[in-house]
């Protein structure tokens, strides 16, 4: 066997590019009628917040309106804030979240 120094090297076949998928944010919108105390339990209990995390993002809703809750992909996010919507619903309260693209 002699060595020409070639080596047979195998055929690469490319590797399609794949996309990150898109994020969307889950958007928590403040109603006068849902007490404090329960938006903050819905925060923990479907978003796995701490206390003080659910307390800060319910008053940014509070003096704002709205709040982003958390990013991520399109079913994570729709499945979060149904639950949620769910949720409150479930208990008699207007609490809504709702998802839109992340720009």
């Amino acid at each position: 066997m002699s060595d020409d120094g070639l080596a047979a090297k195998p055929k690469l076949k490319p590797k399609p590019k794949l996309e990150r998928p898109k994020l969307y944010k889950v958007i928590l919108v403040n109603d006068d009628y849902t007490p404090r105390d329960f938006v903050v339990m819905v925060l923990k209990a479907v978003f796995h917040m701490s206390e003080e995390a659910g307390y800060r993002v319910m008053m940014t809703a509070h003096k704002l309106g709205v709040s982003v809750v958390v990013v991520c992909v399109r079913d994570i996010a729709e499945t979060k804030a149904k639950e949620a919507t769910d949720l409150a619903k479930d208990a008699g309260f207007p609490l809504m979240f709702m998802t839109e693209p992340e720009e």
